[in-house]
């Protein structure tokens, strides 16, 4: 007698076929130069709001008036200011006030709007239709104008405007994740485990979380990019941090006055600024593509 031999897949959970499924489209996504540079400027401006003295060694506060308005050189990367200050090592140290500020906002707006979208979309009845009311006035206020207001009730600075920004775009993820969370709730390994004993809050953590996710977190690459605009275009009006700090809206917004004869004053920072959100846009276009 000879014994035959079969043999099987393993069975994995949902949130083991998840994050097989997402190894390997971060496989896939690895070999788009597109996405490969965008990531790597990503990731060198992390790095610099972190460390800006890595990659410049000129004082941003240090003023020369006999080198001031200099255009962009070997010695000046995006050149001088009106006080001989290097515009490059303003660019690069005023990155830790905008990046943290856009962490603080997206930290606000995941944990309100995760929050509000999943008791939204689990409990439904009432609940759902009194909290996606509240989401409605506020998707009817742009998002600049609401930032304005809170900004303006909190009074100025950096912290000021991270809260203002977080709170603007709180109705974005929580519409996300109560859509992902109804989504979710109706599949059939739910309603298996429901009809195997698992509670409902072990469900909601085991099973709806993991798989609500994906399209929250590209939705956070993509707000990101928002909150930056959001927090420059504050700045740029003067609701940040006082000067001499050097915010890159309070950069744009010193060199308005001289477009005509020092061009890279404005131009340059905002360059800057603009090639980020560019990025973090591709990053998150790219990883809505394999889901298509």
């Amino acid at each position: 007698m000879t014994a035959v031999l079969t043999e099987t897949d393993p069975i994995l959970t949902p949130a083991e076929e998840t994050r097989t499924r997402h190894g390997g489209r971060l496989g896939t996504l690895a070999r788009k130069p597109g996405f490969l540079l965008a990531s790597l400027y990503v990731l060198f401006v992390i790095s610099v709001a972190f460390r800006p003295g890595l990659f410049t060694s000129q004082d941003p506060y240090g003023t020369h008036p006999e080198s001031s308005m200099q255009p962009p050189s070997a010695a000046h990367l995006f050149g001088t200011d009106v006080y001989g200050r290097d515009l490059w090592s303003r660019v690069l140290h005023g990155s830790p006030l905008t990046i943290k500020a856009t962490l603080i906002a997206l930290a606000i707006a995941l944990i309100a709007g995760l929050g509000l979208g999943i008791v939204s979309g689990f409990f439904g009845g009432l609940t759902d239709g009194f909290l996606m009311r509240v989401i409605d006035v506020l998707l009817a206020i742009p998002g600049l104008l609401l930032a304005l207001s809170i900004v303006t009730a909190l009074g100025y600075g950096t912290i000021p405007v991270a809260v203002a920004v977080g709170v603007g775009i709180v109705p974005g993820f929580a519409r996300t994740t109560r859509a992902e969370v109804l989504r979710v709730k109706t599949l059939p390994y739910v309603e298996a485990a429901r009809a195997g004993g698992a509670s409902w809050g072990r469900v909601l953590l085991r099973h709806i979380l993991p798989n609500s996710w994906g399209p929250v977190a590209v939705l956070a690459v993509l707000d990101a990019g928002v909150a930056i605009i959001a927090i420059a275009s504050l700045s740029f009006l003067g609701f940040g941090a006082a000067p001499p700090a050097a915010e890159w809206g309070t950069l744009i917004a010193d060199g308005r006055n001289y477009l005509v004869t020092s061009w890279w004053l404005s131009l340059l920072p905002g360059v800057f600024v603009a090639l980020l959100v560019l990025s973090l846009n591709h990053i998150a276009k790219t990883f809505q593509e394999p889901s298509r």
